[in-house]
């Protein structure tokens, strides 16, 4: 019986050993899975972002933005004006890089081979920023170089071509930023036309400003992170492109015309007079029946991609004696479209729009006579004619033909001020055209009132002196006496398209308006026709072809200083205008700045190229002469690379015109 008792003593005593042992033995596993876990926070607190960065890495995946591509302008046949080509920001990760002590040097040495930097910059920013996990190194670099790193980090199989490259595996805490760069295949073409973008895809000037949110899209993210499972998971927001535009200049017609308007410049350059040919030379061609813009230039222009280069019109020392502000007002001076932004008096070429509002109230009827002594006197103030000597008696188609300022002031006498002033408003001058395009501006205080106009005002207005125009203005009006009427708002852009190349937008002609009836068009496009066959615009006249047009020849502010304001608007063919050309250059290079053929053989040189171009076809026998002329013509191919506004003053004026 003791002994029975003695031994479930000790079974007992056991027992309690092996419970005790139970428990510290639970103890030392709880203080160790604690310990573990206090360890791990540690750890993720401390270096988490690193080694998740590292898992990441080594797995060919970050989380990044993901730029958008802004979107192409294209010209009316689909040849790029302005595209967006993908390039690469080099990125260091020094704190993946400096994780162990054999990833530097063959890193930095793959570096060597592929790009151009600086490694001893390199190496200091490592070692002084060990924890950096986002240093620069390039910026905007090729795929091609990019793809050479990726090689010999990675390897690749050979092919026929390319031996068998070997990854080095201990290449590290390198990676690519994605981005995108504005390209302008063509240079200097269409600048002010086609504007540029800032660093941060923001339209500046031109299409690229008006149409900025357009052709701008949305950016998108990947996200690279660790799941709770310990999984790598990825998600990515695609990014959104920018929509395309397609205009309605042609790259042809285009370089014709920035051909002769260089070639004016050049042949009148002059240092002793300031340097460039002209002040400005501009001009623009449009569709007569459409408003379609199908070119828009101007000289002095710009390089697209290099807009800030202006070194071509400064020499160094003048550039480095500009302060900001002047070398800023010297690159908004290039970079504005003088086509719709300058101001200036538009002279004779306003006269055939006299005429036509006189024809269209009825208070011409195109049968009047005039006697041109050679000035005429309203409000007491002497105006002088063209031709001083005077004109003599002329007819209605004669006083055009002729220029005469004489005949035109009585025509607006006959016509009134509120009636003047009313057609004035239809055809648009002192409102903007509304065209497509950043920086038009508005003449609206650059006119005369009705109210406050005297007959000396109404008198110089006819002949287009005291008040001020922009070039889209005048061609826009103008087609409107060509085409029956009609005004259309002048537009660049015809259609849009999304990043698919689906039509986003087609952008039909606007009909804004009826400026003159049909018969009154007929009558000015006869009388029109005249002026150039018979008239002051005969060398406007390209061989082979007949065209109508007028000349104008316009005193600057302020006068009897020499400076005129030249131009010729005409259009082709005289018969069935389907073009309008407009030639304007403002102060001519020359001693004698008074003549109109500074424009017109400027207009003969660019239709002789741009009509058998649009398959306009001569209607005309050359002479000997033509023929030979047309023998020497040099036609040209685009450079493409791969990778004052005046205010008006009391009128005692008088304009000179000296076809």
């Amino acid at each position: 019986m003791k002994k029975k008792k003695r031994m479930e003593h000790k079974q007992l005593k056991f027992s309690v050993g092996m419970q005790k042992k139970l428990v510290i033995l639970s103890l030392i596993v709880l203080l160790a899975f604690i310990g573990l876990s206090v360890r791990l926070i540690l750890i993720n607190k401390e270096n988490g972002d690193q080694y998740k960065r590292q898992v990441l890495s080594q797995q060919e995946y970050d989380s990044v933005t993901l730029p958008y591509r802004r979107g192409d302008i294209l010209d009316a046949k689909g040849t790029a004006l302005a595209i967006s080509e993908k390039v690469y920001n080099v990125i260091i990760d020094a704190k993946i890089l400096t994780d162990k002590e054999t990833y530097l040097e063959p890193t930095i040495a793959a570096l060597n081979q592929c790009f151009t930097f600086d490694e001893a910059e390199l190496r200091k920013q490592i070692r002084e920023n060990p924890k950096s996990q986002y240093y620069i190194l390039l910026k905007q670099q090729p795929y091609e170089l990019i793809n050479q790193f990726l090689l010999l980090q990675n390897g690749k199989e050979s092919t026929a071509d390319t031996e068998e490259v070997k990854g080095n595996s201990d290449i590290k805490g390198v990676w690519f930023e994605e981005e995108y760069i504005r390209s302008y295949p063509y240079n200097t073409l269409a600048s002010d036309l086609i504007g540029f973008t800032s660093k941060d895809n923001t339209g500046m000037y031109g299409l690229e400003e008006y149409y900025n949110d357009t052709l701008n899209g949305f950016n998108g993210r990947e996200y690279g992170y660790l799941s709770d499972a310990s999984m790598l998971e990825r998600t990515t927001k695609p990014a959104v492109d920018g929509k395309t535009l397609v205009t309605t200049i042609d790259v042809n017609i285009q370089s014709i015309v920035e051909k002769y308007i260089l070639q004016f410049n050049q042949e009148h350059k002059d240092e002793a007079r300031d340097g460039e040919g002209s002040y400005n030379t501009g001009c623009i061609i449009m569709d007569v029946n459409t408003g379609n813009i199908l070119a828009m230039a101007s000289y002095p222009n710009f390089n697209l991609n290099d807009p800030k280069d202006i070194s071509a019109y400064y020499s160094e020392e003048e550039l480095a004696a500009m302060d900001e502000a002047t070398l800023q007002e010297a690159w908004n001076s290039l970079w504005r479209n003088f086509c719709i932004f300058n101001t200036y008096e538009p002279g004779s070429t306003y006269k055939p729009f006299t005429m036509a509002g006189g024809l269209e109230t009825g208070k011409l009827t195109g049968n009047e006579h005039y006697v041109c002594t050679g000035s005429a006197t309203y409000s007491e103030h002497l105006i002088h004619c063209n031709n001083r000597l005077g004109h003599g008696e002329l007819d209605f188609s004669g006083a055009l033909e002729n220029s005469c300022n004489v005949a035109l002031m009585e025509m607006s006498m006959a016509i009134g001020k509120d009636m003047f002033m009313q057609y004035h408003r239809f055809f648009n001058f002192g409102l903007k055209t509304n065209i497509d395009l950043a920086g038009e501006t508005k003449t609206d205080t650059l006119q005369f009132n009705a109210d406050t106009m005297v007959a000396s005002d109404l008198a110089t207005s006819s002949f287009g002196q005291g008040f001020n125009v922009t070039m889209i203005q005048m061609i826009t009006g103008f087609c409107s006496l060509l085409n029956g009427g009609k005004y259309y708002e002048p537009h660049v852009v015809s259609k849009i398209l999304n990043p698919d190349g689906s039509v986003s937008e087609e952008i039909e002609p606007r009909l804004l308006k009826q400026t003159i009836s049909e018969t009154t068009s007929k009558k000015m496009i006869e009388l029109l026709n005249a002026v150039v066959s018979e008239g002051t615009a005969s060398s406007a006249r390209p061989a082979g072809y007949m065209i109508g047009g007028k000349t104008g020849t316009a005193e600057t502010l302020p006068r009897d200083t020499g400076n005129y304001v030249v131009s010729f608007m005409g259009y082709a063919p005289a018969d069935d205008p389907q073009i309008a050309i407009y030639v304007v250059v403002d102060r001519p290079n020359v001693e004698h700045q008074d003549s109109a053929k500074f424009a017109t053989k400027i207009v003969r040189n660019i239709l002789t190229e741009v009509l058998p171009y649009l398959n306009i076809f001569m209607t005309e026998e050359l002479t000997e002469e033509e023929v030979a002329e047309l023998s020497t013509m040099q036609y040209y191919i685009p450079e493409v690379t791969t990778t004052e506004e005046t205010t008006t003053e009391e009128t005692t004026t008088e304009e000179t015109e000296n076809p």
